[in-house]
């Protein structure tokens, strides 16, 4: 027997209060029941082919899977592994307030052209996206699952977000190396603290000998193939716990 396809993704533009969007959106050949939709939040570097197969990946899954080019203020499109300059400059330039105007944008776009509600809608981030995937959900939108891969500056710096954890509605999961030099456990710590204080359901998993971006096979040097594999597998555990129930 030949194995399914894997599922063909295309390219759709979202309206935003600050302008179009554009979003690569995967539809799954096996849907979960009722429908449930994850946004992938893209790294550093854009909604590049690696972003773009992951979220090849989430519909797999049975998800309706969408990635926004949340750098679309400043022009999209794709950066380099090797330019960090360029993509912390687009980092810098994108504030929280607009990610959550992004990420509205793309839940009501599901709502209305797809008719999934927000609580059947989760998020999924890398990296900046990590950090992203956790703004949007302090941001009292009600989505019902979150998990941030390796999100720098949620508690510290002009981006932290700490004060807003009380408004998170769903499950978060939190995955991250112990060797990632960006998000300390001191950072884990607090995060984990206010969860608590606000009696928010987080669950942080730290991978031994794991750094920064280890989910990310398109950088060899920096891929950990096994804390990779079991940081997917929770996550789709995850989503089919949360979003995922009733699947038949």
């Amino acid at each position: 027997m030949n194995a399914a396809p894997e599922p063909a993704g295309d390219w759709l533009e979202v309206s935003t209060s600050d302008g179009p969007m554009r979003v690569y959106r995967v539809r799954p050949a096996d849907p979960v029941s009722p429908p449930a939709a994850v946004l992938v939040l893209q790294e550093a570097f854009g909604v590049n082919e690696h972003v773009q197969d992951v979220t090849r990946r989430v519909a797999a899954e049975g998800y309706l899977a969408l990635a926004p080019e949340l750098f679309h203020r400043t022009g999209g499109g794709t950066v380099d592994y090797a330019d960090r300059d360029t993509a912390m400059g687009l980092i810098d330039a994108i504030s929280p307030d607009q990610i959550d105007t992004d990420v509205v944008a793309l839940l009501e776009h599901v709502l209305d052209a797809e008719n999934i509600p927000v609580q059947r809608c989760a998020v999924v981030g890398f990296c900046f996206g990590g950090r992203a995937a956790i703004t949007a959900a302090t941001s009292t939108l009600g989505l019902g699952a979150t998990v941030a891969f390796y999100g720098p500056g949620v508690v510290a710096g002009p981006h932290a977000v700490l004060d807003r954890v009380e408004n998170i509605s769903g499950p978060v999961l939190v995955l991250v190396g112990d060797q990632d030099p960006t998000i300390p456990a001191e950072h884990r710590d607090a995060l984990r603290a206010a969860a608590d204080e606000a009696g928010v359901d987080l669950r942080i998993r730290v991978f031994p000998g794991a750094g920064h971006a280890f989910h990310c096979d398109a950088r060899p040097a920096m891929y950990h193939e096994e804390a990779a594999r079991e940081a997917w597998q929770l996550t789709t555990s995850f989503l089919a716990e949360t979003i995922g129930k009733g699947r038949p």
